[in-house]
């Protein structure tokens, strides 16, 4: 009966989303051709420094060119329940980025190939940064558990943490995901590749 009770918030907030999902605003994304380098693969971030790193060489540098717009796997399945709101300065107040329910334990999955650079604790929390080259980054906060160390190489697709609870005091578990190009936030959105209500909403059963 309890794990019936922890799964109707995320049967609601999936229905929410289902019926406003939010959309990734223009300009979000690079254009193709902004920055140096040469163009990413299917997978996103992939650029030949990127591919190097993945055969043993040296960690994608952020000359080698962003990812490509929704070619990014979710970390987490899941309906997005607070969106990117983006500060007005780098201080300012905002939602770096967008969270994602899932319930605590959730596998964590790399968004694209990429280079961890950052797996530790902050405050008493756990967080995780990776490198996807061309000055992009992505980051999962409030994590439960961690599966790779800094200097690690990943695949999309990999197991690289579990989730937590999320934001201290929200009312839903979920993963808190982040992307910056260079030192600005951008939208999650914008990279990630659309994601189905298949198997996205599981009914719990009335009591008798």
């Amino acid at each position: 009966m309890r794990e019936r009770r922890r799964l109707l918030p995320l049967i609601a907030a999936a229905c929410l989303w289902a019926a406003s999902s939010p959309m990734a605003p223009a300009g979000a994304v690079p254009a193709a051709g902004e920055g140096a380098g040469a163009a990413p693969s299917s997978r996103g971030g992939s650029g030949p420094g990127l591919a190097r790193a993945l055969e043993g060489g040296a960690a994608p540098t952020a000359a080698e060119g962003p990812g490509s717009a929704g070619a990014w796997i979710w970390p987490v399945r899941g309906p997005v329940i607070r969106p990117f709101d983006p500060p007005e300065d780098p201080y300012g107040a905002g939602h770096r980025g967008i969270d994602i329910a899932a319930p605590p334990g959730t596998m964590v999955l790399a968004p694209a190939d990429g280079v961890v650079t950052f797996a530790g604790q902050v405050g008493g929390h756990l967080f995780l940064t990776l490198d996807h080259g061309g000055g992009l980054r992505s980051m999962c906060s409030w994590v439960s558990e961690l599966s790779v160390r800094a200097g690690e190489v990943v695949r999309a697709g990999q197991a690289i943490a579990r989730t937590g609870w999320g934001h201290p005091g929200s009312p839903v578990p979920h993963l808190h995901f982040g992307v910056r190009l260079g030192d600005a936030y951008v939208d999650p959105l914008g990279y990630l590749g659309p994601l189905s209500l298949v198997g996205l909403i599981r009914l719990a059963p009335l009591a008798e």
